[in-house]
């Protein structure tokens, strides 16, 4: 990957989190490319969550580094212009309809008030939001409040955009939407990581993966290479491979093989 600074969208080095005498994560160095869409897998547990909440500067390392965009992530005043989050469960006020979530996000975020309408305009008919957008998100399906907050994640054009989940609950057409979203956002220049347990996502629109377990990275390299790298010998799916991965980490897998 390129070393310059102003190529790395995201920065760690020997990134450690522990809780008391339990280590979270151990010792993980990344540097992700800026317009990477960065696939970020690992079975539950190994520590995928808490590095997306150091990332975003919602938590702080017990020691190690992490830079977005060429800021430290403690300093979540000049970190926050950079990046969009959509966690696993949606930051959204139920008693507002998705237009009134948005138009508040975007009165957050000071993004002026006509290219807010526009935005908001086209990211509700691209989702398939407009018809319903002024019904209160407390009437909506897991899908559509699914939707409404992936749109409030980039509504402020963000360079890194974090998803934890983002196609959880949704439709195949809705999923597609935000497989081609991802798509776009990275051909126009954004850096987006990609979390998720659904791997034909990340093997649709990552250019590469990192595979998390027991809170340290065991592979990294474009779908390709881990799927070569694999015990699998690069045939089969990325599943297969990151199956194949972790099994070689986890003994107690190693011993229901036999």
């Amino acid at each position: 990957m390129p070393s310059t600074i102003d190529d790395i969208a995201i920065r760690t080095t020997d990134l450690r989190k522990a809780y008391g005498s339990e280590v979270a994560l151990d010792g993980l160095s990344l540097e992700i490319s800026t317009g990477t869409v960065y696939g970020f897998l690992g079975p539950n547990g190994a520590g995928k969550t808490t590095t997306m909440r150091l990332l975003t500067g919602l938590s702080q390392p017990s020691s190690g580094a992490v830079h977005v965009c060429g800021v430290d992530v403690a300093d979540r005043r000049a970190l926050a212009p950079h990046v969009g989050y959509l966690p696993e469960t949606p930051p959204l006020y139920e008693e507002f309809s998705a237009r009134e979530q948005l138009e508040y996000v975007a009165d957050l975020r000071d993004i002026p008030q006509d290219v807010a309408r526009e935005r908001i305009e086209e990211y509700l008919d691209r989702f398939d939001l407009t018809d319903d957008a002024d019904k209160r998100i407390a009437a909506y399906s897991k899908g559509m409040q699914q939707k409404t907050a992936f749109i409030q994640s980039a509504l402020h054009d963000p360079d890194v955009l974090f998803l934890d989940e983002p196609t959880s609950g949704l439709d195949p057409r809705a999923a597609r939407t935000i497989r081609e979203s991802i798509t776009d956002f990275a051909e126009m220049g954004t850096t987006v990581f990609v979390s998720t347990h659904i791997l034909p996502v990340v093997e649709a629109v990552a250019d590469e993966v990192g595979v998390l377990f027991d809170g340290k990275l065991v592979t990294e390299g474009t779908p390709t290479e881990v799927q070569n790298r694999a015990e699998t010998g690069g045939s089969g799916s990325l599943e297969d491979a990151f199956l194949a991965v972790t099994s070689e980490h986890d003994p107690s897998a190693r011993r229901k093989d036999k």
